[in-house]
């Protein structure tokens, strides 16, 4: 059994939290390690939305990981409600020891629980190691994802 805790994440639980989305190859360019209005913004906004849930993984009093659910309703797959899982990270000097898998597997279960007909996200191109670690979790890359930057 593990010893990590899954919880929504907090005011307090921000500075952490964008230090996990910058400690990375592509949110070193990205993201910053400085709360600003904009973090400030968005973590309220989310937190405001009965939709959407940031979640923290504790170990030991330390924040090891996060991520984003987006519950999204729908009229395809017969009115069901589809979850939609983003910014998941764990903290460098914790990969590589199974925490990823519990955290999303916590994640997808959730989704589960709610009744959602399906877990979907997207991971960049360049992310081979996500590619395999989400194939691992059962996901299939079914669909061609595209974005367009504004």
């Amino acid at each position: 059994m593990s010893d990590m805790i899954f919880r929504e994440a907090v005011r307090a639980d921000l500075p952490a939290i964008i230090a996990l989305l910058a400690d990375d190859v592509l949110g070193k360019a990205r993201d910053f390690t400085q709360v600003d209005a904009a973090y400030e913004r968005a973590f309220a906004d989310i937190s405001a939305d009965p939709r959407n849930v940031l979640v923290v993984a504790e170990q030991d009093g330390d924040l090891v990981g996060c991520l984003q659910i987006t519950y999204i309703p729908g009229l395809g797959r017969h009115g069901a409600e589809r979850s939609l899982i983003e910014s998941v990270r764990v903290r460098s000097d914790r990969r590589g020891q199974g925490r990823g898998r519990e955290l999303m597997e916590w994640a997808i279960d959730q989704a589960r629980q709610r009744g959602c007909a399906l877990v979907q996200l997207t991971t960049d191109k360049s992310r081979t190691d996500a590619h395999r670690f989400y194939l691992n979790l059962g996901f299939t890359a079914s669909h061609e994802g595209m974005k367009l930057p504004l």
